[in-house]
């Protein structure tokens, strides 16, 4: 009788730890920028662009693209806050800057396709944000001549990444 007892209290134990086991399996723990981390990283970022001289907007998107923070200097055209933001939202979206994106779609190459794509901004000046090798959010800015966006994004990013890799 004690076998059996036994035996049924193992049994339970192996159905209840599998149990557990796969809720464990059907969830997923992600890290996320704090709004304090984004802020400050869109300031930094706004922040070198005025010193280049330039009028930008500045817009920060979680690891799912969506916004966070969008800052737009003064002067800064009206289209530069939509074109930041979906510069963001495309480096979050395809977990890599826009500027890789700008090189393998060209006209007539495999992925040109992604142009056309709603809400694809591929233009240089949208970066991810990681830590650990894990996807945080991504930056994007919009308004400088040349590389000058892209510039302007790095800046941002290395400004808060000691705040990031703990």
């Amino acid at each position: 009788m004690d076998i059996l007892r036994f035996l049924s209290a193992l049994a339970f134990c192996a159905v209840a730890g599998s149990v557990q086991a796969r809720a464990q399996e059907s969830t997923v723990t992600h890290k996320s920028l704090s709004p304090e981390i984004a802020l400050d990283l869109a300031q930094a970022a706004l922040a070198e662009c005025r010193r280049m001289g330039h009028q930008v907007a500045v817009a920060v998107v979680d690891r799912s693209g969506v916004i966070q923070v969008v800052l737009r200097d003064r002067y800064a055209g009206p289209h530069t806050p939509p074109t930041a933001t979906g510069k963001a939202w495309t480096a979050a979206t395809f977990r890599t800057s826009t500027s890789n994106l700008l090189a393998i779609s060209q006209p007539g190459m495999l992925q040109a396709g992604i142009r056309n794509l709603p809400g694809a901004v591929i233009l240089g000046g949208g970066l991810i944000v990681e830590s650990g090798g894990s996807l945080l959010g991504a930056v994007g800015i919009s308004g400088a001549p040349g590389d000058g966006d892209e510039t302007c994004a790095k800046a941002g990013v290395e400004a808060v990444q000691s705040k990031l890799d703990f």
